[in-house]
């Protein structure tokens, strides 16, 4: 029931028990500095414990054990010579027995030397201490106050100066308030001071209250280090140094790991987007620079396999976010045919939709992606703003690619930009089209998915050892072995489910998006393309658009449906053919310009008209005549006879009668034959009036 060297305590006092004899143990008081072992009823013990008298308690010398004092140290050769002294003592089988103590005390006395009183005091400290040679140690560690506060009385603490003049300074309690306040006013803040800017700081709020205290009596630079290591801990001051930003993504400590989220393959794909570090031409000039390509990349958690990527000049949106997670979860095979890699799907058997999709706040946040997760059971993921380290995998991932070939191709962002004496802009360098770029990235993405090696992978367990730590190792020994968390969907169907959003307006030219119109043989088949009054069409209508093609737009005629109907451009705005949305937003906004301007001058002129038409009311007025003597029937009767005449001045003034030359011949009139081809002006009136 008891063990050996445990600690009970009975009321104030606690033992240690040494030894086990049957009905009785040995003991002894390990808080009386004159106590020596004692032999106790072990049924009393019982009964104290059920009358909840007795309790176990925590060994206060248990962490005697864990020390180790180095070799040839004094406390190593103390321990050592102590329990060689009284080993004769600790070897005893009856040392409880007075009697039996004093022969073997008075033997080590005889041969060893020493004092009773040392024996003594040896033998209670191994027995009190946990009965193990460690109990020995001279307790070197609470020598000096080691982490005490000193309190300077009369002169300074510390040594005395040898090279500087002056005696220094007394640190009392005024003096850390203001190393107080320097330190927290000007170094634990996220202005990136330092500990001797901080110190000169200090030095001027002592001098302000201090003024004639000489330079070499100021308390030193030492003596307020020693204050902040005493008075601040490392975790405060690593956090109050930077900004919260930097400190949550750069210094925090990590508490896990990628993989200990995810399930497998699909469990969950992260997506983030970064400027290439290279600036290329274009395709069709070689001779144009054209910048910097946005490269997107999207890759699997679990296994490190890059599902798809995005490049192009679309500044990191949604737009692009689309367009990379769409080549994320499909057939990858002809998209790389189309760069002249020849793969088979095992290659690249990434298909399918993931469980969850990490991403940026601003990039899959908002209604557009409501349809994937309600549609297809996609769960989309957010990150907190300025959180890199929350998408590390693939923001890694970026430096890894980009490492394969940057310090070989021309072009590449290294260095600054200002050209020093010899040097070179590096943007001149550039020779990649943004197809040669689009190629390197494909195979520095195929070679990473099927050989390269990730060393600092963590793997689980149950993965075997021969398992190459490589992305399509890792994938395909997920599929088989874990949960396969792909599902698959219709491509189309998915195309447009990740296409951007709009409100499209319905009116009888078409559903109008942007300024432009579209109509379908849906549109015309539920009759709100019809003229009338009584025509019954909603006011707008969900549509999703491609920004990269203007010709076609997608309605949704159900609510809470991706149900869609294909639109095509309207001959009204048949001036947008062939162009993309954001040519439509360029022009649209060329035209609105333009608009305004006329409309300012419209109205201008509109105004000198409605002045002279103003003027020209005031001054027939003015100018007629009085008719008082006329009356009113007859002037209407007048009417008819003075239209004739107005009519007959009319025909005399505008009537043409050329001169003729009787000396030059006439003209020769030429007939043309009925077998001549018609040249009159085409004749639309059967298209503009047929019936439908």
């Amino acid at each position: 029931m008891f063990r050996i060297n445990e600690v009970l305590q009975i009321g104030e006092r606690r033992y240690r028990v040494l030894q086990l004899l049957g009905e009785h143990l040995v003991w002894i008081d390990i808080d009386d500095d004159s106590a020596f072992p004692e032999i106790t009823s072990v049924g009393e013990l019982v009964e104290a414990i059920e009358l909840e008298n007795l309790q176990r308690t925590e060994d206060p010398c248990k962490e005697l054990a864990f020390e180790s004092p180095q070799e040839g140290s004094i406390a190593r050769t103390k321990r050592n010579n102590n329990y060689a002294l009284i080993k004769p003592l600790l070897e005893l089988p009856d040392f409880f027995e007075p009697k039996s103590r004093g022969k073997v005390i008075n033997s080590i006395l005889a041969e060893k030397g020493s004092t009773k009183q040392t024996l003594y005091r040896l033998a209670r400290r191994y027995w009190q201490r946990g009965q193990m040679p460690n109990a020995l140690l001279p307790d070197y560690k609470h020598s000096g106050g080691k982490g005490q506060r000193r309190i300077a009385k009369d002169k300074k603490l510390g040594r005395p100066r040898r090279d500087m003049p002056g005696v220094g300074a007394k640190v009392d309690e005024f003096t850390e308030r203001l190393f107080r306040m320097a330190i927290d006013r000007y170094l634990l803040k996220d202005k990136g001071h330092s500990f001797p800017y901080a110190y000169r700081r200090f030095q001027t709020l002592y001098r302000n209250y201090f003024p004639d205290v000489p330079e070499e009596e100021l308390p030193s630079n030492w003596q307020m280090m020693h204050f902040y290591k005493r008075e601040y801990c490392q975790t405060e001051t690593l956090s109050k140094r930077v900004s919260n930003i930097e400190y949550n993504k750069d210094i925090r400590p990590l508490h896990s790991t990628a993989n200990t989220q995810v399930l497998g393959p699909g469990s969950r794909y992260e997506i983030d987007a970064t400027i290439a570090d290279i600036y290329v031409v274009s395709d069709s000039e070689r001779g144009n620079i054209v910048g910097r390509p946005v490269v997107y990349m999207v890759i699997d958690v679990f296994s490190r396999m890059v599902a798809g990527f995005y490049i192009g000049f679309e500044t990191p949106s949604y737009v692009a976010a689309m367009q990379a997670l769409y080549m994320a979860v499909t057939d990858k095979t002809g998209h790389c045919r189309n760069l002249e890699f020849d793969i088979t799907l095992e290659d690249w058997p990434c298909v399918g939709l993931p469980d969850a999709i990490l991403a940026d706040r601003g990039e899959l946040l908002g209604h557009q992606i409501e349809s994937l997760e309600s549609n297809f059971t996609v769960r989309i993921e957010n990150t907190p703003p300025y959180r890199g380290d929350a998408k590390g995998i693939v923001e890694r991932n970026f430096k890894a690619i980009q490492a394969s070939f940057g310090p070989f191709v021309p072009g590449f962002v290294s260095g600054t930009k200002v050209k020093k004496r010899g040097g070179k802009d590096y943007r001149l360098d550039a020779k990649l089209t943004v197809r040669d770029f689009a190629q390197i990235i494909l195979s520095s993405v195929l070679y990473h998915n099927q050989y390269a090696l990730l060393e600092k992978y963590d793997r689980d367990a149950d993965m075997p050892a021969d398992l190459p730590s490589t992305p399509i190792h890792l994938w395909n020994w997920g599929l088989q072995h874990r949960t396969g968390r792909l599902h698959q969907a219709d491509p189309d169907a998915l195309r447009v489910a990740l296409l951007p959003r709009q409100r499209a307006t319905i009116s009888d030219k078409g559903a109008c998006m942007f300024g432009i119109y579209y109509t379908s043989s849906e549109l015309l088949q539920q009759g709100w393309l019809h003229r009338g009054r009584g025509v019954k069409r909603p006011a707008s209508i969900a549509a999703a658009y491609d920004p990269m093609v203007a010709d076609q737009i997608y309605l949704f005629p159900e609510k809470d449906s991706i149900k869609y109907w294909t639109c095509n451009l309207a001959d009204i705005s048949r001036e947008f053919r062939g162009a993309s949305f954001w040519d439509v937003w360029q022009i649209r906004d060329e035209q609105k310009k333009t608009m305004a301007k006329a409309k300012v001058l419209s109205g201008s002129k509109k105004r000198q008209h409605e002045e002279f038409v103003i003027d020209k009311i005031a001054h027939a007025e003015k100018s007629a005549p009085d008719t008082s003597g006329i009356s009113n029937a007859q002037r209407i009767r007048d009417i008819n006879e003075n239209k004739r005449k107005e009519k007959e001045r009319e025909r005399s003034e505008k009537a043409y009668r050329p001169d003729t030359d009787k000396s030059q011949p006439s003209g020769k009139v030429i007939h043309i034959s009925e077998s001549e081809p018609d040249l009159d002006y085409p004749d639309y009136i059967d298209e503009l009036f047929e019936d439908d």
